[in-house]
């Protein structure tokens, strides 16, 4: 038979051409008679691959099934990839085709098969290797958002993540197309990433508590869990993880509607090292989970916030009476909470480690109640308040007495609060109030107050009054009296402002301005800002002008001059021209970082030597709807500044 096929043993077994000595010129190159009824199909020059079955009825040979490793059963070819040894073995297996990657996926750590007879004598064994390889420390970390958040995106990760380093942190965001994530997805991230330690899923309603379940039970290192408008998800499946993952040490639920008390409950039972949880617009949540929750002898948590929650004031005695532990508390939107319940809360001895307290719209903080935490909360050093629509200035300024560590004040749409109380606060926190801040704050008048004599604020160092109509020259000035070492200003939206009362409080100042936002104050010139940089000049670094539209070129002239840490400079919407920025240009030990002129319409293309030169130091540059600019200028600029980022 060699003879025959011209097969010696070296030579291709089918090397191609006609079998027959003669030549038949119908049959020779594609038939071997090897019968009266069996034709065998013979390729010219093709070796033939041949699997089984095969028809022999006297007729053409035809091939039933295809030939290819995908007519595997799957639990044959789980069986194989589960053997693979090397973690690049197994992500070039998992391209070969989704049934692959969902195969590899599905493999969790403790399936993988390890041989060590495979291995060299001189290296790790194949199964100290695959125990590096398979999952590691959980150093990588991956975001998936909108049409890009699938099963088979998840699968690859998890497949790809294992070898290099382990995937620690995950975040899904979901989206309304048809491609979602599924339960299956996060059964590939629970087989494959046991090193996970961080996972947020947002707006995902296709995952229930089957999914959790996987997670609880292949991610059983986990340490954070933030769960928002997953509605699919129960008490169930975040029982699971909290049982199973005993490093749980934060957790956020937001909008789940089906997570309520049985899983608080079972928190404060199995989450002993829990530090942090955030509760917002979860309607089953009431009191009892409130209660459960912190009256555990196991759980000691340090940072709650609880937002747009049915709970009233027997939550918050609780939280008063056990949150011992409690250093940053958040309550947000409690619509069923009274005066009485924070009044019960100061009065609980509980939160003397507080230290932080964050109320947002609630009608239960009035004056009795916020007086009663502050003589409850001896340690409390930051407050923020807002829409506190029922606080007064006596209630302020009882609860700053009350208080003996107070460092930082926000005060934001708390619209009974005057310059009375605003001056009230100075007048008794001298001693240890760092920053004070004012947001839209409608109720302040301007007044020009006789006030007694006081030992001023020595420690304030940071001042913020944003929006607020009322704001004026008067305030202004007892401030700059009161307040000597102030470093960062921020008058932002300040009609009242004007260059007298802004330099009152200039030349009072010891310290050296640092930051200065003067935003929006649209009744300041030329002088102030002039005034502002040859008093402070020497320690000023950043300076926001945005708004300003009497500031012109004098004042880029005095800046030029004065002020050698200046790195952070917007001068948007200001009467800015060419002549401006090149003195810029020519200033002396300029290090300027950062420069916006959005808005100046009078910045042409004649600035573009000026911008090249300050562009040896800068790192951003703002130029939008400068439209005295052309395309052409800008496409120069950010040819020539390769290394600023630059707007336009």
């Amino acid at each position: 038979m060699s003879k025959v096929f011209g097969f010696s043993g070296v030579d291709n077994f089918c090397p191609g051409g006609s079998i027959y000595a003669c030549g038949n010129p119908k049959e020779a190159s594609l038939f071997l008679p090897l019968g009266p009824q069996v034709d065998v199909y013979f390729p010219p020059r093709k070796r033939s691959r041949i699997s089984a079955p095969f028809v022999f009825n006297g007729e053409w040979l035809e091939q039933k099934q295809k030939t290819s490793i995908e007519s595997l059963p799957d639990e044959c070819l789980f069986e194989i990839l589960r053997r693979l040894p090397a973690g690049q073995d197994r992500s070039a297996c998992a391209c070969v085709s989704k049934r692959w990657l969902m195969c590899l996926s599905n493999i969790c750590k403790s399936e993988i098969c390890c041989n060590k007879s495979a291995a060299p004598e001189s290296s790790l064994s194949v199964k100290e290797g695959g125990d590096e390889e398979f999952g590691g420390e959980g150093y990588l970390s991956r975001s998936l958002e909108g049409k890009k958040a699938t099963d088979i995106r998840l699968a690859a990760i998890a497949v790809g993540t294992a070898s290099r380093g382990g995937l620690g942190k995950l975040s899904i965001r979901g989206s309304n197309s048809d491609r979602v994530v599924t339960n299956l997805g996060l059964k590939a991230v629970g087989h494959g990433c046991p090193s996970l330690k961080s996972l947020s899923l947002w707006n995902v309603a296709t995952i229930d508590d089957e999914g959790l379940i996987e997670i609880a039970n292949g991610c059983q290192q986990l340490e954070k869990l933030d769960l928002c408008k997953c509605p699919a998800i129960t008490d169930k499946g975040l029982i699971a993880v909290v049982k199973k993952c005993p490093n749980l040490t934060e957790l956020s639920l937001e909008s789940c509607p089906n997570i309520g008390n049985e899983c608080l409950s079972a928190i404060g039972k199995s989450c002993s090292n829990l530090k942090s949880i955030a509760i917002k617009d979860c309607s089953s949540v009431g009191d009892q989970g409130i209660a459960c929750l912190f009256s555990s002898t196991t759980l000691l948590l340090s940072k709650v916030k609880l937002q747009a929650l049915t709970i009233s004031d027997l939550s918050l005695a609780v939280i008063g009476h056990y949150g011992k532990a409690v250093t940053d508390l958040v309550l947000n939107s409690l619509p069923n909470v009274s005066e009485r319940g924070f009044w019960v809360m100061g009065n609980g001895n509980g939160l003397q480690k507080l230290k932080s307290l964050t109320v947002g719209p609630c009608l239960g903080l009035t004056d009795v109640g916020l007086e009663a935490v502050g003589k409850g909360c001896p340690n409390l050093k930051a407050i923020h308040l807002r829409k506190s629509t029922l606080l007064s200035d006596n209630g302020l300024v009882s609860f700053v007495k009350a208080t003996s560590s107070l460092e930082s004040l926000q005060l934001e749409e708390c619209h009974r609060i005057s310059q009375l109380g605003f001056l009230g606060v100075l007048f008794n926190c001298g001693a240890i109030l760092k920053a004070i801040s004012l947001t839209s704050c409608f109720g302040f008048k301007d007044l020009n107050m006789v006030l007694p004599p006081s030992s001023p604020c020595e420690s304030l160092r940071s001042l913020s009054i944003l929006n607020c109509p009322g704001f004026g020259n008067a305030t202004l000035s007892v401030l700059g009296k009161q307040c000597p070492q102030l470093q960062h200003v921020e008058l932002s939206g300040l009609d009242g402002v004007r260059d007298a009362g802004l330099l009152s409080l200039l030349e009072s100042n010891e310290g050296g301005l640092v930051k200065v936002n003067l935003s929006d104050c649209v009744n300041l010139t030329d002088k102030a800002v002039s005034s502002l940089v040859n008093l402070h000049g020497w320690t000023l670094e950043v300076l926001n002008l945005d708004g300003c539209k009497n500031v012109s070129d004098a004042s880029m002239v005095a800046i030029a001059e004065n002020c050698p840490l200046l790195c952070d400079l917007d001068v948007s919407k200001c009467a800015i021209t060419d002549t401006g920025i090149a003195a810029l240009a020519e200033a002396k030990q300029f290090n300027l970082q950062i420069l916006s002129l959005s808005g100046c319409s009078l910045v042409s293309d004649r600035s573009l030597p000026s911008l090249k030169k300050l562009g040896s130091t800068l790192l951003g540059l703002n130029i939008q709807h400068c439209n005295s600019i052309s395309s052409s200028t800008v496409d120069m600029l950010v040819e020539q500044l390769w290394r600023c980022d630059i707007l336009s």
